[in-house]
């Protein structure tokens, strides 16, 4: 303390007598008042430094007027590191049972070129008929969003708040790879018999399903179900509950489509794939929501199964409604007088169904300039039969509908147009050919009918169509 009291007095003493040399040298005001200023700046700069207890180094002092260099700081910015992988242990894989199903067989040497793709094997369900597999997961160690796999069917509708899958253009992708490189033959296991696959392009629900339960009843392992709706659609509410029903669990991912667009041929082309990943289905047919079956199941198997064509409309139409919606800038690939125009209800033989989805020709031209009046819907398939397999097709469909008023759609039916007379009329009031023979077998199906329909045709069927 006596230190620092000693070094205080001292500073005052020489502030003293620096304002007293500065008071007795003659100069002019203005600079008399400058150094007062520095000599009282001195003095309280000196007198802080004192009373912060600290050494009164002569340097500290110093610094105050006349700074060091000051020092280098470097502005280099470290990377974070990245955090240590965690180790995760492998897990042991569950026992097989006897009684596990067995592995989803894998396709022909084809497949050889999508050695990424894998199939998981699924369970069958408890109709008997057995489940679509589900499509692939691509390995792909980049990204773990790649690795996600396409849904199996609508049982995940109740697990994502009701409402079904939706799939993008990757899961697309990755399905048409592998109905791609499905077998073009009919693979059927021992004991087996080929199957006709039913595709169900529906808008939203299904309200002819109890006229087709009791159509596919007690025929189980003959048919496969596929039902593709509007992705918004609970498909609880139309898959029945009950395991025996023929469309439990039989819904597939889906997008929303929209008529005339080329979403309804997208729709088309990824009912027929997951159609294609079970082998033994030898024949596929597309349905919509308003078709009815005219005849007894073993009827309708036997004719599409041992027939020789497949049944696609295909022709020529001069004028705005056909050669009309021709779009310039498909040529050269799709010519003018190539452009075909037909139903789009078809019924495709396996070797056909698969060149469908694997055509990266014709199908991305439509995409591309088939729009604005073009109806994809009644132009590609007829199209591309037309150019890739003119002679496979019989020239006409198997689903009868009333073009006779006019207009872009065709007639609905209510329930009192329902009558026997005119059922009758469906099953035989025309005459075909069917694998070179006459027949008046030429419509195995019939639509439009409206929902209301339905109690008339349960209750007809027994005595007209031969089911229920």
């Amino acid at each position: 303390m006596s230190a620092n009291k000693n070094h205080k007095q001292q500073q005052r003493a020489v502030a003293q007598m620096v304002v007293a040399a500065a008071m007795a040298t003659p100069c002019p005001t203005k600079p008399l008042f400058v150094a007062l200023g520095f000599a009282l700046g001195i003095v309280a700069t000196l007198s802080l430094m004192g009373s912060t207890g600290s050494s009164a180094l002569p340097g500290a002092a110093l610094e105050l007027f006349f700074p060091s260099h000051p020092v280098n700081v470097s502005t280099e910015v470290r990377p974070r590191q990245p955090p240590r992988p965690v180790q995760v242990q492998p897990q042991a894989a569950p026992a097989v049972s006897a009684s596990s199903p067995p592995p989803v067989p894998v396709a022909d040497a084809g497949i050889s070129r999508h050695a990424a793709l894998t199939v998981q094997p699924q369970a069958a369900p408890a109709t008997g008929v057995s489940s679509p597999p589900s499509p692939p997961v691509v390995a792909d160690a980049a990204s773990d969003k790649k690795r996600a796999a396409l849904h199996e069917n609508a049982s995940t509708a109740e697990e994502e708040g009701g409402r079904r899958p939706v799939v993008d253009d990757d899961d697309d992708a990755r399905l048409m790879a592998l109905a791609s490189a499905a077998p073009r033959a009919v693979r059927v296991g021992g004991g087996g018999a080929p199957k006709v696959a039913f595709l169900f392009l529906a808008k939203w629900d299904l309200p002819m399903a109890p006229l087709w339960e009791r159509f596919f009843e007690g025929h189980r392992g003959l048919y496969s179900v596929y039902v593709h709706t509007h992705p918004a659609f609970n498909a609880s509410a139309a898959a029945s509950d009950d395991s025996g029903s023929a469309f439990h669990r039989r819904h597939i991912p889906s997008k929303e489509v929209k008529w005339g667009h080329i979403s309804m041929v997208e729709a088309e082309r990824r009912l027929l794939a997951h159609a294609l990943l079970d082998h033994s289905n030898a024949r596929f047919i597309l349905l919509s929501e308003s078709h009815v079956p005219l005849f007894d199941f073993p009827t309708v198997y036997s004719y599409i199964i041992n027939s020789t064509k497949v049944y696609m409309e295909s022709y020529d139409e001069p004028g705005g409604t056909g050669r009309g919606r021709y779009k310039r800038g498909m040529a050269p690939t799709i010519t003018p007088w190539q452009w075909r125009k037909g139903s789009q209800w078809f019924d495709l033989d396996r070797a056909l169904a698969v060149d469908v989805v694997a055509d990266d020709v014709y199908f991305p031209v439509f995409r591309k300039f088939c729009k604005r009046n073009c109806y994809t819907d009644e132009h590609y398939l007829p199209t591309f039969l037309h150019i890739r397999h003119p002679e496979a097709a019989a020239g006409r469909t198997v689903t009868w509908v009333d073009w006779s008023h006019g207009g872009p759609h065709p007639s609905r039916f209510t329930r009192m147009e329902v009558t026997v007379d005119f059922l009758r009329w469906l099953r035989g009031g025309t005459t075909c050919e069917y694998n070179g023979r006459t027949t008046t077998v030429c419509f195995l199906f019939a639509r439009k009918f409206l929902p209301n329909s339905l109690t008339r045709f349960l209750r007809f069927a027994p005595k007209v169509m031969g089911f229920g």
